[in-house]
């Protein structure tokens, strides 16, 4: 694991373009549907290690989860698989880090700070 990104760094990395990090949502799906950062992929943490072969060829891999502790569990069970070289973070401190726009599946656009989050705690 590469840190920590705020996410004023991750709006700033999606605006560039040029180090567009591929940003894993851990969080459950009904969370994940309810809001969630434009682009992101949802991986629920029970299904990560699964599924990991998403990922495997991303420069650039941020983490989400509720709070940014299960999202650094996450980031170090994808930097721990062989064969994957590149940066990966977590985003501090999680969804409620966030503070650009956020996509829902149930409705229309929502703010960040819109809604509690039902997605994991940090599982050690």
């Amino acid at each position: 694991m590469d840190g920590e990104i705020s996410g004023e760094e991750l709006a700033e990395a999606i605006e560039d373009g040029e180090d567009e990090p591929v940003i894993v949502d851990i969080r459950e799906p009904r969370a994940f549907e309810r809001e969630h950062i434009p682009g992101s992929v949802n991986v629920p943490f029970s299904r990560l290690s699964q599924e990991v072969d998403r990922v495997s060829d991303a420069d650039h891999v941020v983490t989400v989860c509720p709070h940014g502790k299960a999202s650094v569990q996450a980031a170090r069970l994808i930097t721990s698989y062989e064969g994957f070289d590149g940066r990966v973070e977590s985003l501090a401190p999680g969804i409620e880090g966030w503070a650009g726009p956020v996509e829902s599946d149930v409705g229309a656009a929502a703010s960040a700070d819109g809604g509690t989050d039902d997605g994991p705690d940090a599982p050690f």
